[in-house]
């Protein structure tokens, strides 16, 4: 090959996944090594190097973080990934390593129904929590005085879409960190340090992986006290992902690109078809133009996501159209390659109507997918009028 490599910010997306934290070449050795199983290494005299017991490191998940950081951040320096055994403790290792008693703490009123739980844990603590909902930009009117801003865009499983640019000039200029959960949208969807936050945090147990196989979460941000804080809290809490984890999440990156564009397309595709089902179903997805989201949406991400809510005027409705659904899976998560949906209000964390449903679209055939939501639709209404 000839003439010099371009860098990694001027790759293509795809190209970018599919290579993203290879090592350099070796002769008769694979292209993404298999996964490292160690819990110690030989380590004779001094404790130094970069690989000295599995709690802290392993090389597996060094190739992983590298590839994360690629796509989160692709040509910037100074910029360090962190996995984590799930998303969940890659969010409370930012939580609870920046704050302290006495600290203030804004969270999403509407974001994922395990940030409740957190908010008890972090008030146990002496920490002060806020909420406020993420469309409108309303975490604005409760800054003042935080030390974090926690966003959440789009937020899970209510779809809405706040400016993360403005939000994190008015934080920055109030001395708090921001941290955004970039699980809905993925590093292809929008890059969270790029528009100044200081974390980018997930859950890549969705979309990024998108096999629904594996559990794993990471924090991606730039180097200095808080990211060192992170990784000390990882090491006191031990939330680590095993290798196999770490090595088949890379292995899943290689498609990322093909997967979220297929996904996103397809959402598209059933969003429209449920926006004009004659019942009304309050549709939601910010690719949508017709979405309260979608002009913030454009503006700041690339891909709008593989998920779709709408609301059944009863919960006894929205069973009955799972149930009849026969290439959708009734199951919880979402970002999978097969298709899932759920009615979310059986967890009762989410405030959410009892007919609400979070659709996860997969990468069947949109043609096929569109068929069976709308046929399911009208079999779970009783009634033919609308085929």
């Amino acid at each position: 090959m000839s003439g010099a490599a371009r860098p990694p910010a001027a790759l293509g997306e795809g190209t970018r996944a599919v290579r993203a934290g290879l090592p350099e070449p070796v002769k008769h050795e694979p292209t993404l090594p298999g996964p490292m199983f160690a819990a110690h290494f030989h380590l004779p005299g001094d404790p130094v190097g970069p690989y000295t017991y599995g709690r802290d490191e392993n090389p597996t998940w060094t190739h992983l973080e590298r590839a994360v950081g690629e796509l989160e951040a692709p040509g910037e320096d100074g910029v360090e990934t962190l996995v984590f055994a799930s998303g969940m403790a890659a969010i409370s290792s930012v939580l609870f390593s920046q704050l302290r008693t006495g600290d203030t703490a804004v969270l999403p009123s509407d974001g994922y129904q395990a940030l409740p739980l957190v908010r008890e844990q972090l008030e146990a603590y002496g920490v002060q929590v806020r909420t406020a909902p993420t469309g409108g930009d309303a975490q604005l009117d409760v800054l003042d005085g935080a030390r974090l801003l926690w966003i959440e865009t789009p937020s899970n499983p209510g779809l809405d879409v706040c400016d993360i640019g403005r939000l994190v000039e008015a934080a920055h200029a109030r001395g708090a960190l921001v941290a955004v959960d970039n699980t809905l949208a993925t590093p292809l969807g929008q890059r969270p340090l790029e528009l100044g936050a200081d974390f980018s945090v997930a859950s890549g147990t969705k979309q990024l992986t998108g096999h629904g196989d594996l559990l794993l979460g990471y924090v991606c941000g730039r180097g200095g006290a808080p990211m060192a804080a992170v990784r000390r809290w990882r090491k006191i809490v031990g939330a680590i992902p095993g290798p196999m984890e770490a090595w088949l999440a890379h292995r899943s990156l290689a498609t990322l690109q093909l997967r979220v564009d297929r996904q996103n397309a397809t959402a598209l595709a059933v969003a429209e078809a449920l926006r004009d089902w004659p019942e009304g179903l309050g549709v939601r997805y910010p690719g949508l133009p017709s979405d309260p989201s979608h002009a913030t949406a454009a503006r700041q991400m690339r891909r709008h996501g593989c998920v779709v809510s709408f609301t059944l005027p009863t919960r006894e409705r929205a069973e009955r159209f799972l149930g009849a659904l026969r290439l959708v899976d009734d199951a919880t998560s979402f970002g999978g390659v097969r298709s899932t949906a759920e009615r979310r209000g059986r967890w009762g964390g989410d405030a959410v109507p009892e007919g609400f449903v979070r659709l996860s679209v997969g990468a069947e055939d949109p043609e096929d997918l569109v068929a069976d939501v709308l046929r399911a639709l009208e079999e779970s209404a009783g009634l033919t009028a609308f085929g």
